[in-house]
């Protein structure tokens, strides 16, 4: 009876209770402020992206179009163009100061658009790569579909792309052992300007 009675007194002793509600909680916590951290800083890169994707549109649609046609494989009016959105981006903090540079990069070209791939940005990931994007060429006619009547506008756009490498996903295996997220995902935004000359 007495052995009875101490189980009864253990069951009803709540101090081992608050360890073990805490040894539940923590992993769920971390989860939750890693997974804030981390799609706010996906979040704050794409504003970055974007941001540097505005001031090359701009830029772009500055630039003289005297040297743009489909056989200029690298028109010298591009590379500001090229300059402004590697050193937005660089300013920024989402390329490191020095990682790598846009010069001496030859892009591959499709009608008025010009790629250009900068290689190297990220020592811990070599194998990413900055994608700008520079379309002399947009046409915009009138009406929503932009394309039933004859051009009224032409402009720029300038698309950028990066790699964001997620966080998350190495802290949800440490919950769940086997879990596999994506671990990358490529931001990719762009901005249109009408040309100015």
């Amino acid at each position: 009876m007495a052995r009875f009675a101490t189980i009864r007194a253990l069951l009803r002793d709540d101090a081992g209770s608050a360890l073990l509600e805490f040894a539940i909680a923590l992993p769920i916590l971390v989860v939750f402020i890693v997974g804030i951290y981390d799609f706010g800083g996906a979040f704050n890169e794409k504003q970055k992206i974007e941001q540097a994707a505005q001031e090359g549109a701009i830029v772009a649609a500055a630039q003289p179009t005297s040297d743009i046609d489909s056989t200029n494989t690298n028109p010298t009016s591009l590379q500001p163009v090229v300059n402004t959105v590697f050193n937005s981006l660089t300013g920024s903090g989402v390329i490191a100061s020095g990682a790598c540079t846009p010069s001496g990069t030859v892009p591959t070209v499709s009608g008025l658009q010009w790629t250009y791939t900068i290689s190297g940005c990220d020592a811990a990931y070599s194998h990413d790569n900055l994608i700008i994007t520079i379309n002399r060429g947009w046409a915009c006619s009138s009406g929503a579909a932009c394309s039933s009547a004859p051009p009224v506008s032409i402009g720029s756009t300038v698309s950028v792309q990066y790699t964001y490498h997620w966080r998350f996903n190495s802290v949800i295996q440490l919950i769940i052992p086997g879990a596999n997220y994506a671990t990358t995902t490529n931001l990719l935004e762009a901005a249109t300007v009408h040309n100015q000359t």
